[in-house]
């Protein structure tokens, strides 16, 4: 039971990776709030409804954790979107929407919550960026944008508070079975297990693996590391 006594806020925590890590890290002992529009399906989670882009829900669902249960030791910042067009096709609002759910909701999760830890002199925060924060195909300028820019926050976060016990690591998925990819086309999808060595999906509980173990002491003199789990493509 890694997580025994443990509070953790997973935001996206309805469906896909954010369900997995969730149920995950419910089943080590942590009481988990999975911050999401929609209820999880699982029981044992408590549902916190939240629109990671809105700083008045941000401030009212941590809110809601501390006065439950009197800390955060866990944020999981794993809600994102994808918008696909290229930069000559984007349409300005939704190059706004994707900066203010991948981007600004991973900023306001710190804002909010790392006062908490900061109190307690520990915590830890695991980001879920994407391997297409580092490298690019074709298209999707606003979702390499902002995962480019989880990464970097997640390093600035590591640095930045490291001496007050706080560590802040990210998770890079590859191409993986869920909802998000399901919906796109499925040339993008097979482009991308072309170029993936192991050729196949990834699967939610692998992700949700690699952030328990990040989010566990097993990783307690590990920060600002970003840790590939896509079947070998960024080894490339």
């Amino acid at each position: 039971m890694r997580f025994k006594g443990r509070v953790a806020i997973v935001t996206g925590g309805a469906r896909g990776f954010g369900a997995a890590i969730a149920h995950l890290l419910s089943s080590e002992g942590a009481q988990v709030y999975a911050a999401d529009l929609n209820a999880p399906q699982q029981t044992g989670l408590r549902a916190l409804r939240l629109d990671v882009s809105d700083e008045k829900a941000w401030v009212a669902a941590v809110a809601t954790v501390s006065s439950e249960a009197g800390q955060v030791d866990i944020l999981v910042n794993n809600a994102g979107i994808n918008i696909y067009p290229a930069a000559h096709e984007i349409e300005l609002a939704d190059w706004n929407r994707a900066i203010a759910v991948n981007q600004t909701g991973v900023m306001l999760g710190l804002r909010h919550v790392l006062p908490l830890m900061l109190l307690r002199g520990n915590g830890v925060v695991v980001n879920v960026s994407s391997t297409l924060g580092v490298v690019a195909v074709a298209g999707a300028i606003a979702y390499h944008a902002t995962k480019g820019a989880v990464s970097q926050m997640t390093r600035n976060a590591a640095i930045t508070y490291a001496a007050h016990g706080i560590r802040v690591n990210e998770v890079l998925p590859g191409i993986s079975d869920t909802d998000l990819v399901r919906s796109q086309a499925d040339e993008f999808t097979q482009a991308s297990l072309t170029r993936t060595p192991m050729g196949r999906l990834g699967r939610a509980t692998e992700i949700a693996a690699a952030v328990a173990f990040l989010a566990s002491d097993d990783a307690s003199f590990i920060t600002g590391a970003s840790l590939a789990v896509d079947g070998g493509y960024l080894a490339q």
